[in-house]
């Protein structure tokens, strides 16, 4: 919670619904900041015997006292309820209260239902509207929030319309701290989590948008990349042990081309062609944005494909190269950087910025064509990629150097 609740409790009758024998129902109104429910007491009383400003029964009665001391066990117990559920931090609201005073829940929409049913569709959509890492991130963010309302509510799931501000706010928080996640990997989950609220509002299932105050903002990070001597030193290394030196072949093969680890691993011979003057070209849909790609194959990646042409495994799947699992291929990296004395946190993405940078930029590719060869549907994005190297300060700056 916020710590910004406040809870009024009112009683009253209901001169409306007046009963056959002339009685008033009494009810309770439970209001929390500007949200209310009620319920009746099944109690009532003449309009005549209510006192409207004291909330209670008029007279010594022994019906009078009865409701009044009823009524005084409703407020203690509502109130009693607001203030434990406010400590331990749980999601409340009117609704909450009520159905913890008459023992009965309605039948309503979860959070969790609601992911687990767009996963699965998403699931089945793999291949035409979503990227299996895409399926994946989202299996992994649902996960996250099954954790998380288990950490923090002691619960198995939470209604859509409990969700609120302060939910949200402590999602991010669990991520940051109980999953030790980095600023920019909780924010892309709480996007995940976000669709899915999207969807809920869009199909009338919440009435308020807990997203609604809330922006995120991803920190910029500046992209690994190897420069021309770091990547001459791993392409050149004798690597003795034959696993090793599959994921430097697969690696180098990407910084030869930009492709991404998701475009590599689904990299068939269907996608490569020969033209007229004999150049040798990769035309592929990016698995993850479905835009195309257009790469120019030079030598030294044509040398990779050639070393594993005749290899019986990657024919009978078509495959182009003996990629592993993008967990497994991380994690040979890193020892492949420690034998080549690199120390920076190589991963197979580092192979796409190595690309974009060393590889192309430092070598005066046009951006637009460097666009083109990453699949980029604008420039926009291909400048996240492209660092202002020293190299390429150099090589600019000659230019100009003996002019003044």
């Amino acid at each position: 919670m916020s710590g910004l609740e406040t809870i009024k409790i009112n009683f009253f009758i209901k001169k409306t619904k007046l009963l056959k024998n002339g009685e008033a129902p009494i009810f309770v109104r439970i209001i929390i900041n500007k949200e209310r429910d009620e319920y009746g007491l099944k109690q009532s009383i003449l309009p005549k015997q209510w006192n409207e400003s004291k909330q209670f029964v008029k007279g010594n009665s022994d019906q009078a006292e009865k409701i009044n001391q009823l009524i005084e066990l409703h407020r203690t117990k509502i109130q009693s309820y607001f203030n434990f559920m406010t400590m331990d931090n749980q999601p409340i609201n009117p609704r909450i209260l009520k159905e913890k005073m008459v023992g009965k829940k309605e039948t309503r929409r979860t959070i969790l239902k609601v992911f687990q049913e767009h996963n699965d569709n998403a699931r089945k959509l793999i291949g035409i509207d979503f990227a299996p890492d895409t399926v994946q991130r989202y299996e992994t963010c649902y996960m996250h929030t099954k954790d998380f309302i288990r950490w923090q509510y002691k619960r198995e799931d939470i209604a859509l319309e409990d969700l609120n501000h302060q939910f949200v706010r402590n999602y991010e928080l669990y991520l940051k701290t109980e999953r030790k996640c980095a600023h920019n990997t909780a924010i892309k989950y709480l996007k995940n989590f976000k669709k899915i609220v999207r969807i809920a509002l869009a199909n009338g299932w919440m009435k308020k948008d807990p997203f609604a105050t809330i922006k995120f903002k991803l920190k910029p990070v500046d992209a690994v990349y190897l420069t021309k001597e770091e990547l001459d030193t791993l392409i050149n290394k004798d690597i003795s042990m034959e696993r090793l030196r599959q994921v430097r072949d697969v690696f180098v093969f990407c910084c030869f081309t930009g492709l991404a680890f998701s475009d590599v691993k689904s990299l068939k011979r269907q996608h490569i062609t020969t033209d007229s003057n004999r150049i040798t070209w990769i035309h592929k849909k990016r698995t993850k944005t479905d835009q195309m790609s257009t790469i120019f194959v030079i030598e030294a990646a044509k040398k990779l494909m050639a070393k594993y042409k005749n290899e019986p495994e990657l024919i009978e799947k078509d495959a182009v190269l003996p990629v592993l699992s993008n967990q497994k291929m991380n994690a040979y990296l890193k020892e492949i950087g420690t034998i080549c004395g690199i120390d920076k946190p190589i991963s197979t993405h580092t192979a796409r910025h190595t690309f974009a940078t060393t590889v192309a930029l430092e070598n005066n590719m046009p951006l637009e064509v460097v666009s083109k060869t990453l699949g980029h549907s604008s420039t926009k994005m291909t400048q996240r990629y492209a660092r202002t190297t020293e190299a390429l300060i150099s090589k600019n700056m000659e230019k100009i150097a003996n002019l003044y």
